[in-house]
């Protein structure tokens, strides 16, 4: 592999942690992100260390944050109990999280309504409730749209 392309990749790494960190995944992990981005299979915990020069134990932290955001999946290597890491391509499972996560937010925001003392903050809460169920149907819209114009694998 010549050095521009690992420049590259190095380039891409960091622009995607650039990107994610003030959406506040942590800068190891937004950077392991771009590096499985660009991983055509699975990669072990020992060659991300490699790859990015981390530690084994920031490297795990790193892959278990990324699986709990439904960003990376886990996979076992037969035989072994070797562990394998792997961007997630299973978007609608993101999209499932997040519209959960808006459901429980506006719910939430709807029960502060029924308790706020003034009728202002009533009212901001209801709107933003709204809001968070408007962008929840909007990214129900746009995975439909998705699904139908995917080109099959």
């Amino acid at each position: 592999m010549s050095n521009k392309v690992r420049k590259d990749e190095r380039r891409f790494v960091e622009d995607v942690a650039r990107l994610l960190t003030p959406w506040g995944v942590p800068p190891v992990a937004a950077r392991l992100y771009g590096h499985l981005l660009l991983c055509p299979r699975p990669v072990s915990l020992d060659q991300i260390v490699e790859d990015l020069g981390i530690s084994k134990s920031s490297a795990s932290v790193a892959a278990r944050l990324l699986e709990s955001y439904t960003l990376a999946h886990r996979h076992s290597e037969p035989g072994t109990k070797r562990a394998l890491y792997a961007v997630a391509d299973d978007y609608e499972a993101m999209i499932r999280q997040q519209n959960r996560l808006l459901d429980a937010l506006a719910g939430q925001l709807n029960a502060g309504a029924g308790i706020a003392a003034s009728k202002t903050v009533s009212a901001r809460l209801e709107e933003m409730a709204e809001f968070y169920l408007t962008m929840r149907g909007a990214m129900e819209d746009a995975m439909s749209r998705w699904k139908r114009n995917r080109r099959p694998r």
